[in-house]
């Protein structure tokens, strides 16, 4: 069994045949959280969750990416580029969302400093991307749900945030550092806080966080695709989705020298444990 932490089948990637991607991981013992990005988004990965007895859960979010009026270019097709819709944090909105049964986490939220569009006005936006990383670090402690932590290259912002926190409140905050990204010293900041590391694709085809993934905790580790972004050798170029996680499990395995059996049971009860399910 594998646990994808962080998909989006929510995403209109999948508006076609979300459920056929679902039933496909499910099929193959892969349980999977969707996870929101805004509040479409957000109640689209609920009503995902409310469709199956077991398997699929359901995060609430605000990414940084959607606090202004920007383009990026799509991962799974270059040549397409997506333009968001901004929004502004609404707390209580979020929390009538967060408190639905199948929402076991609150994210992603975090800190984005790569976008072109910041290097606009690249103070005002990072305070405002801070100040609702905050609000949503606030959200879950005040609903006891973990963390799903979105940050490119902002790593330290973010650890100077999350450790003010759990100086401040020991154990009042758990979480993930989704598609971890920094450096062996930055991952020994997070392991420090009590936080998890996630890892996808990119660990098949890139190099650079080989030390972290072999050097840290086992029982510190999750997997996950982040589809239908970051698609894992063997199928670059293609949609990314949740079966797909075997892949990144395997590559674990590989770099730590241990059995494939060995990574999937860990980072199964290691996901259980953080998202209590």
């Amino acid at each position: 069994m594998l646990i994808d932490t962080h998909a989006h089948i929510n995403f209109n990637a999948f508006k076609n045949d979300g459920d056929e991607a679902i039933r496909r991981a499910l099929s193959d013992n892969v349980w999977l959280i969707n996870v929101g990005s805004q509040y479409e988004t957000s109640a689209r990965a609920i009503e995902y969750a409310e469709k199956y007895p077991g398997g699929v859960f359901a995060a609430v979010g605000l990414h940084p990416f959607h606090l202004l009026k920007q383009e990026m270019k799509n991962s799974v097709d270059v040549n397409e580029a997506i333009e968001n819709r901004p929004e502004e944090f609404d707390y209580d909105k979020y929390k009538v969302l967060a408190q639905n049964d199948k929402v076991i986490a609150i994210g992603e939220a975090g800190l984005d400093y790569h976008y072109d569009g910041i290097m606009n006005d690249e103070l005002r936006i990072k305070e405002k991307q801070k100040a609702v990383f905050r609000q949503q670090i606030n959200l879950a402690i005040e609903l006891g749900k973990p963390l799903i932590v979105h940050c490119r290259e902002a790593h330290d912002d973010v650890i100077e945030i999350l450790r003010l926190v759990v100086s401040d409140k020991p154990s009042a905050i758990s979480g993930v550092i989704h598609s971890f990204s920094g450096r062996w010293s930055q991952a020994e900041e997070y392991l420090a806080m009590g936080f998890y590391l996630g890892f996808n694709g990119i660990i098949t085809f890139a190099r650079d966080y080989d030390r972290v993934v072999r050097e840290a905790p086992l029982n510190r580790l999750l997997v996950e695709t982040d589809c239908p972004y970051l698609t894992p050798m063997p199928f670059r170029g293609k949609r990314n989705e949740p079966a797909y996680v075997k892949y990144v499990a395997q590559k674990i395995a590989d770099l730590r020298g241990i059995a494939f059996e060995e990574v999937a049971e860990q980072t199964t009860k290691n996901a259980k444990k953080l998202f209590n399910i």
